[in-house]
């Protein structure tokens, strides 16, 4: 497949930061916005990015993206709704977090917290957690994604199962506008799904542009979740699904 020297290197920067924005891409190559914007249709139709508000994503289709890329996506939102489900955890609480990029940011912004108990899937958020002798970490058992870092299999879910936690910290590759939870690996949503089980209070972490992506496998629904915490939301059918659900819905680009 021929690609020009921009498309090449428009595609090259979505790899490598996992998203592109028209109006960065347009000071970057300076040329006017409606030619990103072409620029953008053309690698689209070809199935190159997918195409979200204000820019692209890559890659589309139903692959995950690497890791360092899924870093780097929306990486102030996901602080932002970080810091904001800290603040919903008391010092001395249980809690599972989950593999995601978005629940490492909560695990961050944990650091100050004392005698916290957490019981975690996810090698990067345990490292992360070790250090702080107020904080007892306790990682499952079971294959380990070399990808991400990511603990799953039937072994983590039997793991899981043992606990009963106050909170539970969980994310979703893409979230559809009918409020299915969507992951791209079942070996993950089994363990997700009984994360969701066994926590008292089930906090979801989720920037908006999940609401951009599709994934094939289901983990479950936005209504078996207590808090839903995103940047922004802007999906009618999703705020109906919250209010009718009683699911309390933050917005940190909105406090």
């Amino acid at each position: 497949m021929y690609l020009s020297p921009r498309h090449a290197e428009i595609i090259q920067m979505a790899k490598d930061h996992g998203r592109v924005l028209v109006d960065d891409l347009a000071t970057h190559f300076n040329v006017t916005p409606q030619t990103i914007r072409k620029d953008l249709n053309d690698l689209c139709d070809q199935r190159l990015l997918s195409r979200i508000h204000g820019g692209a994503l890559f890659p589309s289709g139903i692959e995950n993206m690497e890791y360092e890329a899924r870093r780097k996506i929306a990486a102030d939102e996901k602080e932002a709704i970080g810091l904001a489900a800290a603040r919903l955890i008391p010092d001395n609480a249980s809690l599972f977090i989950n593999i995601g990029t978005t629940t490492e940011s909560v695990s961050k912004a944990l650091l100050d917290h004392t005698g916290l108990m957490v019981i975690t899937n996810n090698i990067n958020v345990a490292n992360r957690m070790r250090i702080y002798p107020s904080i007892e970490v306790v990682i499952a058992g079971g294959v380990v994604r070399g990808s991400d870092g990511g603990v799953v299999g039937e072994a983590a879910v039997d793991f899981i199962r043992q606990f009963k936690v106050d909170y539970a910290v969980i994310g979703a590759s893409a979230i559809d506008h009918d409020g299915a939870l969507l992951d791209f690996d079942f070996r993950e949503v089994k363990v997700a799904q009984a994360i969701i089980a066994n926590a008292r209070h089930v906090i979801l972490v989720s920037d908006q542009t999940k609401f951009e992506r599709t994934a094939p496998v289901r983990i479950g629904h936005l209504s078996q979740v207590n808090t839903f915490i995103t940047d922004r939301c802007d999906i009618p059918s999703v705020r109906k699904i919250c209010q009718e659900a009683e699911v309390q819905l933050i917005e940190t680009s909105l406090s």
